[in-house]
């Protein structure tokens, strides 16, 4: 009986790389030796049994016979006569049917360590095209070492793609592709697996959604890469970046675009309207792979609004409170957490804009943080029930979104500079001048943008707040009490905020500077 380290964990170590997990061949040895020493027996179709300690995987040397369709249609063998060469020669690549026995001697009847030296990724033998996953893990390789510097040899790309051509890609159930999916999502650079795919002509059969993008134009300014295949793998790298192993997110980041496919040709290169018509496809998609119901949600949500998370900073308070709404923010903000991460990945996966800022998802996060809670006891308090204390939530949120928007740092400085001069020296101005301040800052609702301002620009003017806390205080219901009807209303409350305002400019304190 002899021991043969084998696999990932021979060929990480020759190219330099961290070992995560050693797989032991053996030869010479029977399943009833193994489970003489208690190890576990695993795997239906060839014996495969874990150390009862260091739960490493010792698997007999077997050879396979293709007897059906697909990549489950093989008739394995195993016995003691197996030997090393003929288990390595049933392998996919070279760089994989290296063996290292107990001596530290390596078995390489295949030239995998001259291929690792070359960085070729190369088959073993002509019995490669008899599985159809050999041509999705080829590609996953490619995303783990792409950036290595290594290549598929032409050889090899030409059995892939004639596997393609032969329908074996058909048999391939999508409960398997999703878990190489899964396992590309992981590996440093994704997209080199859907290149790998397209370059071989394999992609239309696997993932024909995302093969149909190639060659879809787009307008230049907006995307420098023009097509729209090759903006969609920018964009997975950098979901890659920006949340690192989230399938989730990266899946939607893949998926944001696939409306663009059917945009008519006669409109090209805009694409008015591709979020809607591309949800389908993407139902389509997440439900022919099977992915969960999570998944499936992010992806239709983002593919949806990404648009709009990319012109957030003009949208109306109603829109954004409906985009938050459209995401079931307010009662688990988790998927619209993931939706800000995948629009990120959609605006820096473009020639030139990859270390751009995005400070739509930050401005989209700041106000839902500050204006997502609503206290509904007062609501409730005042004599609302049912709808209509909902109806009273909306609006307060929508109030919320709207005072909050301004207080966020982009929109904050823009208007602390535009009344900069009023705030620095009030007692210079005229009273219309202060009122018109206080109107664009929303005094008559509260102070809080007034005093963001002053600070912002490192202002202390106790007097100027307490005036505004004044003008605050001055609600509609206060002249209801008068017996004040409508327009009489505006007019009676505006001519007391400007006697508050002439009083305050009689006083002429002087101003302090922190």
């Amino acid at each position: 009986m002899k021991k043969y380290l084998v696999g990932g964990a021979v060929r990480d170590t020759l190219l330099g790389l961290e070992v995560k997990d050693k797989d032991w061949l053996i030869t010479g040895a029977t399943p009833e030796y193994f489970l003489n020493l208690g190890y576990e027996q695993v795997g239906a179709d060839f014996p495969v049994f874990l150390h009862p300690e260091t739960k490493e995987e010792y698997a007999l040397a077997r050879t396979e016979r293709k007897v059906g369709a697909g990549y489950n249609g093989f008739e394995t063998t195993f016995d003691p006569t197996v030997t090393v060469e003929d288990d390595l020669k049933r392998r996919d690549l070279t760089i994989n049917a290296i063996a290292m026995d107990s001596e530290g001697n390596f078995v390489d009847p295949y030239g995998g360590v001259q291929d690792l030296n070359d960085k070729v990724l190369r088959h073993v033998s002509e019995h490669f095209v008899e599985d159809p996953l050999r041509v999705l893990r080829v590609a996953r390789f490619m995303s783990r070492y792409g950036d290595l510097g290594f290549t598929v040899h032409p050889d090899t790309m030409e059995l892939m793609k004639q596997i393609g051509i032969n329908g074996e890609l058909s048999h391939l159930t999508s409960e398997r592709v999703l878990k190489e999916l899964e396992k590309v999502f992981t590996e440093p650079n994704p997209s080199y697996f859907f290149k790998v795919l397209k370059d071989c002509d394999t992609l239309k059969f696997v993932f024909p959604e995302i093969d149909a993008l190639f060659g879809i134009p787009q307008p230049e300014k907006h995307h420098p890469e023009i097509d729209t295949g090759i903006h969609v793998l920018m964009v997975l790298d950098q979901a890659k970046k920006i949340a690192p192993n989230n399938f989730d997110v990266m899946f939607a980041a893949l998926t944001h675009d696939l409306g663009k496919a059917i945009t008519p040709k006669h409109v090209l290169p805009q694409h008015i309207g591709h979020e809607e018509s591309g949800v389908e496809l993407v139902t389509e998609m997440c439900e022919r792979l099977k992915v969960s119901a999570y998944t499936k949600k992010l992806a239709e949500f983002n593919c949806r609004y990404h648009t709009q998370c990319h012109t957030a900073l003009t949208l109306k308070e109603k829109t954004i409170y409906d985009l938050y709404r459209a995401a079931d923010a307010f009662r688990n903000p988790q998927l619209f957490k993931d939706f800000l991460l995948a629009c990120e990945a959609d605006a820096r996966g473009r020639t030139g804009f990859e270390n751009r800022d995005y400070p739509q998802a930050e401005f989209l996060d700041f106000v839902f943080e500050k204006s997502k809670y609503v206290d509904v006891q007062p609501i409730i308090a005042q004599g609302y029930k049912n709808r209509e204390i909902a109806d009273k939530v909306e609006e307060q949120r929508i109030s919320n979104i709207f005072k909050n928007k301004s207080l966020h740092p982009l929109f904050l400085d823009k208007k602390a500079q535009e009344w900069k001069e009023v705030l620095q020296e009030p007692l210079k101005q005229k009273p219309d001048v202060i009122f018109s301040c206080f109107k664009s800052l929303k005094v008559d609702k509260d102070t809080e943008l007034l005093k963001a301002c002053m600070s912002h620009l490192d202002i202390k003017n106790d007097k100027l707040v307490q005036l505004a806390e004044k003008v605050s205080q001055l609600k509609g219901h206060i002249y209801l009490e008068r017996g004040l009807k409508n327009i009489e209303i505006g007019i009676a409350m505006n001519q007391d905020k400007l006697s508050l305002i002439n009083n305050y400019l009689s006083y002429k304190p002087t101003l302090k500077l922190r």
